[in-house]
């Protein structure tokens, strides 16, 4: 599917899709990727309908397009969403090579009706982020434990490696 389409009817689209969405058991959460040459990706929250805390609006329209066109990278694409992205979706979208991102509602919106991910974005930027979540390192001491940069040596010395 191709289209020139104006931001203003991505955007539209994004929040028409996440009503619907809500319709169907779904969150009220729209996405729509346009690639760089005019494609276009739909993406809809399904985060309750199928058990997935990572299946976002705009993670779910960013797999789409990636599966579609046979590529992990989309340079010089818009994500258009219904809400501002969450931490997650940011990084989805940076992943992904998104060139820009327009959102409608804003995450102070989203908290009024219960989708606070203020706490998300703090986690980020707090310097006691492990009270929330305790994140650290584990240096593996058994003898018979894999190096842990074993990875990336691997990686690095493979000459078929897809970069990215």
């Amino acid at each position: 599917m191709s289209s020139t389409e104006p931001a203003q009817d991505f955007l539209a689209k994004a929040v028409r899709l996440a009503t619907v969405n809500v319709l169907d058991g779904g969150g009220p959460f729209g996405a729509v990727i346009v690639t760089a040459d005019g494609q276009v990706f739909e993406g809809v929250n399904r985060v309750t309908a199928t058990n997935d805390p990572t299946a976002h609006a705009e993670v779910t329209a960013i797999r789409r397009a990636c599966s579609a066109l046979g590529t992990f990278a989309l340079p010089g694409a818009t994500l258009y969403t219904s809400c501002e992205p969450c931490p997650m979706c940011m990084a989805s979208a940076l992943w992904a090579r998104v060139g820009r991102v327009v959102f409608a509602a804003d995450r102070h919106d989203a908290a009024s009706v219960g989708f606070d991910d203020a706490v998300f974005y703090e986690y980020f930027e707090n310097a006691d982020r492990d009270a929330l979540m305790p994140v650290s390192r584990l240096e593996l001491s058994d003898p018979q434990a894999p190096a842990v940069l074993e990875p990336f040596t691997t990686w690095n010395a493979l000459a078929s490696k897809i970069e990215y």
